[in-house]
């Protein structure tokens, strides 16, 4: 499966299953909740939602609504560290068991997300 071909395989929906999985995992976890405002989580949620759509082939609402997502820039007032990327790739990487997705839909994602976590790491351990 391609990357663009993602969002005719899994739709909407799929997408909503797979960040709403994500982001129930989210406030209390000890590392990555911190991290996330409380009054803002289900804004965070939609933005990623739209983010993935839109990288995946479905309409580019984060980019007519955001821009370019300078996934770097964006994350650097976070301290990303090499356990704040463990965490996260484990949380999403039970969102993904979670939502169910297609087994090939769940293996590009699951490489996308284990390439760009490494890519956002901006602080040692």
């Amino acid at each position: 499966m391609e990357d663009h071909e993602l969002y005719a395989a899994i739709g909407e929906d799929g997408f909503r299953r797979l960040v709403a999985a994500f982001y129930r995992q989210v406030p209390t976890d000890s590392i990555l909740g911190p991290m996330y405002p409380p009054d803002d989580l289900e804004g965070a949620e939609q933005r990623f939602r739209d983010f993935l759509v839109g990288r995946f082939g479905g309409p580019p609402r984060y980019m007519e609504q955001r821009g370019h997502p300078r996934l770097r820039m964006r994350h650097a007032p976070f301290p990303v560290t090499p356990a704040a990327r463990d965490r996260w790739l484990q949380l999403m990487h039970v969102a993904l068991t979670d939502a169910a997705l297609p087994a090939d839909a769940d293996a590009l994602l699951r490489e996308f997300f284990d390439g760009v976590a490494n890519m956002l790491i901006n602080q040692p351990a």
